[in-house]
């Protein structure tokens, strides 16, 4: 039986985009699986009459938790001195958000292009006058910065004083659920957390982000993987994810991991957004629901 997480006080499905990108031996070279050990390979005499006699090395000990201490990655538990580190990463990743909601996020609001074209438009029509035209452009970009801005750190304010102001609380001493960071040289690089729903035997993905400055080394990837065992050694019948993710890499990451796109949704709704006019027409948002179904109930 699986118990519920505690309820949380707003909805938190917002995850840091562009987690990794798929790139295929170099990652694979660098990750090292949470259970794997490393064992020297042993040797015959060195042809010497005196090889025979010399008292073989004895073995290293294993890699701690899956940890290889030559390539350095390990996936493991969180720890509660790992608090503001984790909570560093996930402030980074949350903040890549603004830019690229108000800029790359335009692409994909054809509604939204035709209502500044025809803006610009009229706006010479009205004014005769090509440099206000010109200079249009840049203010609604200007606009779109502010609320995107505005929406997205009222979000990270909620987040940050809900379960990531607690993890050890929310996660680590919840059933069902659990938190991970993955390790390299030491330092926190990345981070994902699962949450068990009883009700209909699923959990929830959520919380994944890297650092940027360690992307491309399929951390990510890793991080997903283990979301993925942790879920089928504890029954869950599927795995699920929402994500507001603009950058094509971070679908395909969770494509990679066996995830099918489900559903997009355009008028979810993040905590501080008020759906004034202004906002309605500068923040636009969508929600894009992926399942990976391990099992049938």
């Amino acid at each position: 039986m699986h118990c519920l997480s505690p309820k949380m006080v707003c909805e938190t499905k917002i995850v840091a985009e562009d987690h990794d990108s798929i790139s295929g031996a170099k990652k694979e070279s660098l990750l090292v699986s949470s259970s794997a050990q490393m064992w020297p390979s042993s040797r015959a005499g060195s042809g010497s009459p005196a090889a025979g006699l010399q008292p073989q090395p004895p073995p290293p000990s294993p890699a701690p938790d899956g940890e290889d201490q030559k390539k350095g990655v390990c996936i493991r538990e969180f720890h509660p001195s790992e608090q503001e580190a984790v909570r560093r990463i996930f402030y980074e990743g949350i903040m890549e958000r603004i830019p690229n909601t108000a800029f790359r996020g335009l692409k994909d609001q054809p509604w939204t292009q035709m209502v500044y074209g025809t803006m610009a438009v009229m706006c010479f029509v009205v004014t005769k006058s090509l440099l206000l035209t010109c200079c249009l452009p840049f203010f609604l970009m200007g606009m779109r910065y502010y609320f995107s801005r505005k929406v997205i750190l009222s979000y990270l304010e909620c987040a940050l004083n809900t379960d990531m102001s607690d993890i050890e609380q929310y996660y680590m001493k919840s059933p069902g659920s659990c938190f991970w960071v993955a390790v390299l040289n030491g330092n926190v690089v990345g981070i994902v957390a699962a949450r068990g729903n009883e009700e209909d035997n699923t959990v929830e993905l959520r919380r994944m982000s890297v650092d940027s400055k360690y992307r491309g080394k399929g951390i990510a990837k890793a991080l997903g993987r283990k979301v993925v065992e942790f879920a089928m050694v504890n029954n869950y019948s599927s795995i699920v994810l929402g994500t507001t993710a603009v950058k094509v890499a971070a679908h395909k990451l969770y494509e990679s991991l066996g995830f099918k796109h489900v559903g997009v949704a355009e008028d979810y709704t993040l905590p501080g957004m008020t759906h004034s006019i202004l906002e309605q027409m500068f923040f636009q948002l969508r929600f894009h629901r992926y399942c990976l179904q391990l099992r049938e109930e």
